[in-house]
């Protein structure tokens, strides 16, 4: 067997003793990073998910876990191990929707079930695909928003940052915004600002639509991961500011992640819906249990989506196995 590219934890999730041993299964788990909170947690979630679910079901988890750095072709050695090992059941999440359908082919020679976990592949059909709800996520936020601003009496005048216009879920949330907020009568998007995730674009595409529209009070923020861009942005334009004060624009946004968490609860974010990752995680072990015990994949088209919840600046701090909020 060759040697495995990333480092590999092999990690046992016990069951309390029981009258009737639980069959063994082990996952074989591929990461393609490892580089923020997000997938820490995912991981976490899954074990102990593992570990509740499992024992319900008389299946006790054995986890075989690597990372591929953000590197396609160590992903794809990664799991070409896991092949070898013969892992009952290969979960992976792609560095490159493309790529990892060599690795789903090949597990499929083997007899390996296979499931993609939060990006599709977009090459083959692997088992099942978990993942979030993207457009339900975008239509919780607008819906939320408009009852929002409604309530306020705003006539809500918005900047949409989107992510990249080739990412599936950057353009479900887009989707929804849009047929929510442009029939609703109180939400007028002026610009959409295409960032391809970059940072840099969401700094500048904020200033640049600012200075275009200055009679903008509201934001729609595609993800709040570059959540520091923008408030550096609004600060240069004087308009970074927490609700009930004068200068103060309305945003919602999307994910949740640890910036935005802070952002909701000193009241300069006002909503969003949260990426959830104990929902991804707790979904993907049920659909594991279904895998194990011969049941097949019961969500439509194998593609198995958890919803996110909506985080407001009520209750932002009692929302809980919240992922990005400091416990």
């Amino acid at each position: 067997m060759r040697k495995i590219v990333a480092a590999t934890l092999v990690v046992g999730v016990a069951l309390a003793s029981t009258a009737v041993r639980a069959e063994d299964f082990v996952v074989g788990l591929s990461w393609n990073a490892m580089d923020n909170q997000l997938p820490v947690k995912w991981q976490e979630y899954l074990l102990s998910e593992a570990k509740a679910q499992g024992e319900a079901a008389g299946i006790n988890f054995k986890w075989v876990i690597n990372v591929a750095d953000a590197d396609p072709a160590r992903q794809a050695a990664n799991i070409e191990d896991l092949i070898n090992q013969g892992v009952n059941l290969i979960i992976a999440r792609a560095e490159d929707d493309a790529a990892i359908g060599a690795s789903i082919r090949a597990a499929d020679q083997a007899g390996i079930p296979f499931i993609t976990f939060d990006r599709p592949s977009s090459t083959a059909k692997p088992t099942a695909h978990v993942g979030g709800d993207s457009y339900d996520q975008g239509k919780t936020t607008a819906e939320a928003f408009v009852e929002l601003l409604k309530a306020n009496g705003v006539k809500g005048e918005c900047i949409e940052l989107q992510g990249s216009l080739t990412d599936v879920n950057a353009m479900n949330r887009s989707k929804a915004w849009h047929e929510v907020t442009d029939a609703s009568g109180v939400v007028k998007t002026l610009v959409s600002v295409p960032t391809e995730w970059n940072p840099e674009l969401f700094r500048s595409g904020t200033v640049n639509a600012f200075r275009a529209n200055p009679q903008a009070n509201c934001m729609f923020l595609g993800s709040d991961f570059a959540l520091p861009a923008v408030q550096s942005a609004l600060e240069g334009a004087g308009k970074w500011a927490p609700r009930g004060e004068a200068n103060h624009v309305w945003i919602a946004t999307q994910d949740v992640f640890p910036e935005a968490v802070a952002a909701i609860q000193s009241k300069y974010i006002d909503l969003g819906t949260t990426y959830d990752a104990y929902a991804h995680s707790k979904e993907a072990i049920r659909v594991a249990i279904r895998v194990a015990k011969g049941e097949g994949v019961d969500c439509p088209d194998n593609i198995c989506l958890a919803k996110g919840r909506l985080a407001t600046q009520e209750n932002i701090g009692t929302l809980e196995n919240l992922w990005s909020r400091a416990e």
